[in-house]
């Protein structure tokens, strides 16, 4: 009897920033059980972490509750969902904010706020959505099986991406 892969992973996370680092080893797991290639795991990887870093941003509540006991935050939550396509694989995560993403304006020379540039360029395509049954969002990006072939075709990245852009990203890529 063979045994078929499940066709969805979901990890439930506390947004906390090591939750990213879960989240990112969990994709790696997953992708790696589901024998995706190697370059889309990096980017799965890559790109999981993006959307896990704003989810964990947008997880906090404004206020601490009235009703928490005295030194706790009140720590929000995250979940991360995968689910392979077609194409490649879907990553999605969602947050209790059902505000949507919204690109920063471009500063070349700020040290974060490049993510969903990052996502428009390496992703064959990303949205999000409302929640059903509570406030909030889900943000996902599509990774393509072979994303190297997708990156190189002419116009990918859209037109924010420049050689600059590109390479601070690169350069907050060694600090994983």
């Amino acid at each position: 009897m063979s045994q078929v892969p499940p066709s969805i992973s979901e990890l439930n996370l506390a947004a906390t920033p090591n939750a990213v680092a879960w989240a990112r080893r969990h994709t790696v797991d997953i992708l790696q059980r589901w024998r995706f290639p190697d370059e889309g795991i990096e980017v799965a990887r890559l790109l999981v972490s993006e959307l896990a870093t704003n989810a964990i941003q947008h997880a906090q509540p404004a206020e601490p509750p009235q009703t928490a006991p005295v030194g706790s935050a009140g720590v929000g939550t995250i979940v991360l969902r995968l689910w392979p396509t077609d194409g490649g694989i879907i990553l999605a995560v969602s947050d209790p904010d059902p505000r949507p993403p919204a690109p920063r304006a471009h500063d070349a020379s700020a040290s974060g706020g490049r993510g969903l540039v990052l996502i428009q360029a390496m992703a064959n395509r990303w949205g999000y959505y409302p929640t059903q049954l509570c406030p909030g969002k889900i943000v996902w990006a599509e990774v393509p099986t072979h994303p190297r072939a997708v990156l190189s075709e002419p116009g990918a990245g859209g037109s924010e991406t420049t050689p600059l852009v590109m390479g601070h990203i690169l350069t907050a890529l060694r600090g994983l």
